[in-house]
């Protein structure tokens, strides 16, 4: 296995565990990560947000596969099986892709079908707004709130 194909290997490994710390030391201190509820965040931020999933997923289950990289991009397919802040049971299958410098990943981006997530998690306004931009942007906004609250040590 090529060691970026393992880098990505422990990254979901960790994630299954909840293990957030080992997740963060996958990344490059410049990482930038990408999907439809977080765009653009980059270095701490990245690890931060994925310690505030995997304390607050109480019921997160993952499992991974497919795991592929060569020396400068890799990519993953994974799944998640959590209930969402609206007490909604939320599978959320994603696609993500992965660039390298060093051993470390300095992108990630994760693609998944908004509306069917947004369908899951919020009911009836995610099928009617899931697809829109309105509802993404309205995601965003949130979502930013929720990082900056955990990041700053608020609930």
């Amino acid at each position: 296995m090529h060691p970026n194909a393992e880098t990505i290997q422990r990254f979901y490994t960790c994630f299954a565990a909840r293990d957030a710390a080992g997740m963060a030391a996958c990344y490059a201190d410049d990482v930038v990560f990408s999907d439809h509820a977080f765009p653009g965040l980059r270095g701490r931020e990245a690890g931060e947000m994925w310690r505030m999933l995997c304390e607050r997923g109480k019921d997160l289950k993952i499992e991974f596969r497919d795991v592929t990289a060569d020396d400068q991009r890799g990519s993953a397919h994974w799944e998640a099986w959590y209930t969402f802040g609206t007490g909604r049971k939320v599978h959320n299958v994603v696609e993500a892709r992965f660039e390298f410098r060093d051993g470390k990943i300095v992108r990630h981006d994760d693609e998944f079908p908004l509306w069917a997530w947004a369908r899951q998690a919020v009911g009836l306004p995610g099928l009617v707004l899931g697809w829109t931009g309105f509802f993404e942007r309205s995601l965003q906004r949130k979502a930013r709130r929720q990082l900056e609250a955990f990041m700053a040590g608020r609930p």
